[in-house]
């Protein structure tokens, strides 16, 4: 399926999407809980999908996404917040998606990604 990385400050949600990735088919290459660390794991494993929260403690996830752009890393946003709160950035983005974070499931995660695999 290919490598993944989940960035979210909350250890517990890491962890659920770190199961849920694998057990899609994702090879899990990294975690991080900011921006910063994020960005570090993506330029250094390339992978082909990076979970990202969009409220992180050091940076904004639109911050993230708008430096892995030019990456081949494709994005995915994640949040507790609702889709309608995140506005015009959300959709500029050039991430694949959103998933509010109760609503991750391997089901909700192909319905975004699975066109492009």
């Amino acid at each position: 399926m290919g490598r993944a990385i989940v960035v979210d400050d909350h250890p517990a949600f890491r962890a659920s999407a770190r199961r849920l990735l694998e057990l899609s088919g994702y090879e899990v290459v990294g975690e991080a809980s900011d921006g910063a660390s994020g960005l570090a794991l993506a330029r250094e494993h390339e992978p082909e999908l990076v979970l990202l929260d969009i409220t992180l403690p050091d940076m904004s996830g639109f911050d993230v996404a708008d430096e892995l752009a030019e990456s081949p890393s494709s994005v995915v946003f994640v949040s507790s917040r609702d889709q309608n709160d995140l506005g015009r950035r959300a959709r500029r983005s050039g991430a694949l998606g959103f998933i509010p974070k109760d609503r991750l499931s391997e089901e909700s995660l192909l319905a975004v990604v699975g066109s492009t695999r």
